[in-house]
């Protein structure tokens, strides 16, 4: 790649990752404090996350595959956004805004697969490349948190009781405005699929990976997967506006402290994963999530605000030791027949299934923990500290150790 194409493709992750975590890190705390939203109406807006992920690959498979350029659809997708994003500022109440995050999100989970689908058309190594081009997408997400906690302070405790959360989404929308105007300029990424091909629905959506269940190794890991995104959906939804609600400064900057340890904890990966093997690693991330939700049970904004810290610091190692550990391991047992379809089934049964089942239940205990406007923080975070550790204990018993090839 010469360095325009560098730039553009850099450019194009900032955006789009600064888009994302520009208004979904804080749209608990934006429900709560703008719109009054139940906890019941804070996991139907976070499901929306899971209905896009769901219908993406219908967009991809049957629309950006055969029919238009990705960098065309990319343009089109974040223009209708920004709209959306401007509905969404604008709204008053939630019955008004939910349609609007839910056509939103259901546009937005395709460009996730759109932009990799343009970086890597230009790449001649993207095993090489494509980690110095995605590091920007953090970064563009680590930036939006600090606008917002410690630019604007939009999430100031005087910043929430003016209802300056809502900018969030103004500024989201300035920014997939101008990525859609950008979309048009970058290299072009042709249909990979001639529109006269037959359709194949099961290999759109993975389904035809559904074979490698018989491997009862595999069928474990597909399970564990599914079940550990319930505790990972308690966090989406709701550590935002705990540390909103006890009196945290900053809350979204401080959450920027995740992505920075994600970044650390995904060089380091290659290295645990040699030294340690796959069932002692993704062991390490599913124990991550238990540790990191009894911190957030027992810290405060006192003395023991360090452990609270440690708590969103843990992301780098839950996220990364699980999920991406969990990719490596889907790509060594697929081999070359079914190497895109059982990433797309994994995609599928987590941010889609998985995660739908997670922000609804927790919807239900937040709820059912919220007495006079006030939620028991500490019994909440205890439910998804033991669902993780029950998934960990389960996947330590029958979970048969196996060596898996991973070049880093």
């Amino acid at each position: 790649m010469n360095n325009k194409t560098k730039f553009q493709l850099s450019f194009m992750m900032f955006l789009e990752f600064f888009i994302w975590g520009g208004w979904f890190v804080s749209l608990g705390t934006f429900l709560g404090n703008n719109l009054q939203a139940t906890d019941a109406q804070l996991a139907m807006a976070f499901s929306t996350q899971s209905w896009g992920a769901i219908i993406a690959p219908f967009i991809i498979g049957l629309i950006a595959d055969r029919y238009f350029n990705a960098e065309r659809i990319l343009g089109v997708l974040h223009l209708m956004g920004a709209v959306l994003m401007y509905l969404m500022y604008q709204s008053t109440d939630f019955a008004t805004f939910y349609p609007y995050v839910l056509i939103y999100m259901i546009l937005y989970m395709p460009t996730l697969a759109l932009v990799n689908s343009v970086s890597f058309n230009q790449m001649s190594d993207p095993a090489k490349q494509f980690s110095f081009v995605r590091v920007f997408g953090t970064i563009g997400w680590i930036v939006a948190g600090l606008l917002i906690s410690y630019v604007f302070f939009w999430d100031s405790p005087e910043g929430r009781e003016a209802g300056l959360l809502k900018n969030t989404f103004l500024m989201t929308g300035v920014a997939s405005a101008l990525l859609g105007l950008f979309s048009f300029t970058l290299p072009k990424t042709p249909p990979k699929v001639n529109r006269n091909e037959k359709v194949d629905i099961s290999e759109i959506l993975g389904l035809d990976a559904l074979k490698l269940l018989k491997d009862k190794n595999f069928l474990l890991f597909f399970i564990s997967s599914v079940l550990i995104c319930i505790p990972l959906a308690f966090y989406y939804q709701n550590a935002n506006p705990f540390l909103a609600e006890i009196g945290v400064e900053n809350p979204t900057g401080l959450m920027t402290i995740g992505q920075g340890s994600e970044v650390l904890f995904m060089l380091l990966l290659p290295y645990f994963f040699k030294k340690f093997g796959f069932k002692k690693t993704i062991l390490a991330g599913m124990l991550a999530w238990t540790v990191r939700y009894l911190l957030f049970a027992y810290g405060d904004t006192g003395e023991l605000l360090f452990m609270l810290i440690i708590g969103i610091a843990l992301h780098g190692i839950c996220y990364d030791f699980f999920f991406v550990s969990g990719q490596i391991y889907t790509d060594s047992k697929a081999g070359e027949k079914y190497k895109s379809s059982a990433q797309g089934l994994i995609t599928l049964a987590t941010y889609g299934v998985g995660m739908l089942i997670g922000f609804w239940v927790a919807g239900k205990i937040a709820d059912y923990f919220k007495i006079e406007g006030v939620h028991e923080w500490q019994n909440i975070w205890m439910y998804p500290a033991g669902f993780a550790l029950v998934v960990a204990i389960l996947f330590m018993l029958f979970f048969k150790n196996e060596k898996i090839a991973y070049k880093s």
